[in-house]
């Protein structure tokens, strides 16, 4: 817990959490990193309330006009010319959470109240994400935090787990019961993402051409255990995820894989700018490389369907990643950048979630 802590102090900063503590690493702010990183942070007392809350501020400030809260801030992006970038679609769900969050763990409902417009802002624009008029949302390739690779558009398990889960928090239960009941396939199933025959969430749909539907069917790990956590996924969906991720070695060498299983050049999913980015070899960065903040939300999975040794176990060997961006998906070697804030984060959320025998704040 004391390295977690330490790499926590070295991404606050005076505006919020930076994504990374190191000088080589991301020196900017991220909606989904701080938030993500918020989660474990707001329980260590006080000590990070004030860079949780600046982190909402900074996002808030940076909103746009129609509502879409910002991917980055502070990142200088050589194509747009700014430090302000947007192209998301999780940055506005996370920042809805984040401030729920705040909120709940502080017994503070101030930035609520500040930032009352700029929540309605946001689920005004996630609404005018819904082309099809159908209560779900669709997304654009690389508008997630899988930004290069793999290639996902329309409806997400990932994006339906955050939103089933931030509606909730928000006592809107009527759209977020529909999009259950729509997801695990209860009702309009021609919209479901769960698959019976592989017994998890499909990573994304679109349409259907006369049964020729667009889909992928590898495992979005992410997108999976958050569908679990919130309680998107039915009690028997969700041990249906936990086997899987069990029986496919998911969780090895350390929890968790991003995706399994990795995707190859000459795959039927494989397309021709991925060998421009980090994930062109299998087991590298999002391709099936272990990301230790997914592993953090599996700790939570499992405490919440009572496996707490299990949980405990786990636990244990996400402390071991050190808190790395993330290691290599066969060797456990840690790659990318050191002292990355959602590892730490998520670990601290995981240890509290393991020690109070409950998932915290995003168990809807």
């Amino acid at each position: 817990m004391k390295n977690a802590v330490e790499v926590l102090k070295k991404c606050a900063k005076p505006y919020g959490f930076n994504a990374s503590g190191s000088k080589n690493g991301y020196t900017g702010l991220w909606a989904r990193d701080s938030m993500i990183t918020s989660l474990g942070a707001c329980l260590l007392g006080e000590e990070f309330k004030k860079t949780f809350e600046n982190s909402l501020a900074l996002l808030s400030q940076n909103q746009s006009e129609l509502g879409q809260v910002p991917n980055a801030v502070g990142d200088f992006n050589v194509d747009r010319q700014s430090k302000v970038t947007f192209n998301t679609i999780d940055s506005t769900l996370w920042y809805l959470i984040g401030q729920f969050v705040y909120a709940e763990n502080y017994k503070d409902k101030s930035l609520l109240e500040k930032y009352n417009q700029n929540i309605e802002k946001a689920f005004l624009w996630l609404k005018y994400q819904d082309p099809n008029e159908d209560g779900m949302l669709a997304q654009q390739p690389t508008m997630d935090w899988e930004d290069a690779f793999p290639h996902k558009y329309g409806r997400t398990i990932n994006t339906h787990a955050l939103y089933y889960a931030a509606l909730k928090m928000f006592g809107k239960d009527k759209p977020a019961e529909r999009i259950k009941k729509v997801i695990n396939g209860e009702i309009e199933k021609y919209l479901s993402l769960y698959d019976e025959s592989l017994g998890y969430y499909l990573p994304w749909a679109w349409k259907n051409h006369d049964g020729d539907r667009e889909q992928e069917e590898w495992f979005d790990s992410l997108g999976n255990l958050l569908a679990v956590v919130t309680g998107l996924a039915t009690p028997e969906i969700s041990k249906s995820i936990l086997n899987f991720i069990e029986e496919k070695g998911i969780n090895k060498p350390y929890p968790c894989k991003s995706i399994y299983p990795p995707i190859k050049e000459g795959d039927k999913e494989w397309h021709s700018y991925f060998s421009k980015c980090l994930s062109k070899d299998p087991y590298s960065y999002s391709n099936a490389g272990v990301w230790p903040f997914i592993g953090g939300f599996y700790v939570a999975a499992l405490v919440k369907f009572g496996e707490y040794e299990k949980a405990k176990e786990e636990l244990a060997k996400l402390e071991k990643t050190e808190f790395n961006e993330w290691l290599h998906g066969e060797t456990g070697e840690p790659m990318g950048v050191k002292y990355q804030a959602w590892s730490a984060g998520m670990y601290v959320y995981a240890s509290e979630c393991v020690k109070q025998r409950r998932v915290l704040f995003l168990g809807c």
